[in-house]
């Protein structure tokens, strides 16, 4: 799989969409993220392709947020990225906002922690320390359970992903902080940028 654009024009295609901090911040976690697992899972050699795709996932929400991944391919075409990566990028709105389902691992890994990053997210901003660094899996467990906390991130979503990738909810969550941890603070140092 090739991602067919740098992890520089891919970040400028981003902001071209995106001016929100939040949702700047969302890609760049997603990037970070996917980095992780692409290591992880035993594809370093496509850790690029899969970190690139999370920066770009959610390119059409911010302008398009009611054509979430159909305006996405477009956007994608006049950026240069490839047909493999509009597909990847695309399946992960499987059910919701796409009917392109996720087959390749990567792609099964953005569906189940793209919704789950946002969780985790949302609690570690509920912390003393407002970091993922210091979070335990029985918060998320806990935080999963109230329906209430964080009610955009799809549960559903999160359970299928778990399902899909032949894993526990737990092991997703473990998984996942750990994931979070391993880019926080290169995140928070690029989010200076945008604070006002």
């Amino acid at each position: 799989m090739e991602s067919k654009i740098s992890r520089e024009e891919a970040f400028e295609l981003l902001k071209k969409y995106n001016k929100e901090p939040f949702h700047i911040q969302h890609a760049l976690t997603v990037e970070g993220v996917m980095r992780w697992y692409a290591g992880e899972l035993g594809f370093t050699d496509e850790a690029d392709y899969w970190a690139v795709t999370g920066l770009l996932h959610d390119i059409d929400f911010e302008l398009y947020p009611e054509e979430h991944c159909q305006k996405a391919p477009e956007l994608l075409k006049e950026g240069g990225v490839g047909d493999d990566m509009i597909h990847s990028i695309c399946s992960h709105g499987f059910g919701i906002c796409s009917d392109v389902e996720p087959v390749h691992e990567m792609e099964k890994v953005m569906f189940a922690a793209d919704e789950l990053t946002g969780l985790i997210g949302a609690a570690a901003l509920m912390r003393p320390s407002k970091s993922v660094m210091d979070m335990e899996v029985s918060s998320i467990k806990k935080k999963f359970k109230d329906k209430r906390f964080a009610a955009g991130c799809s549960r559903d979503v999160i359970r299928q992903g778990a399902e899909r990738l032949g894993w526990e909810l737990n092991d997703l969550f473990e998984k996942t902080i750990l994931a979070m941890r391993s880019c926080e603070e290169s995140i928070s140092k690029e989010m200076e940028n945008y604070s006002a």
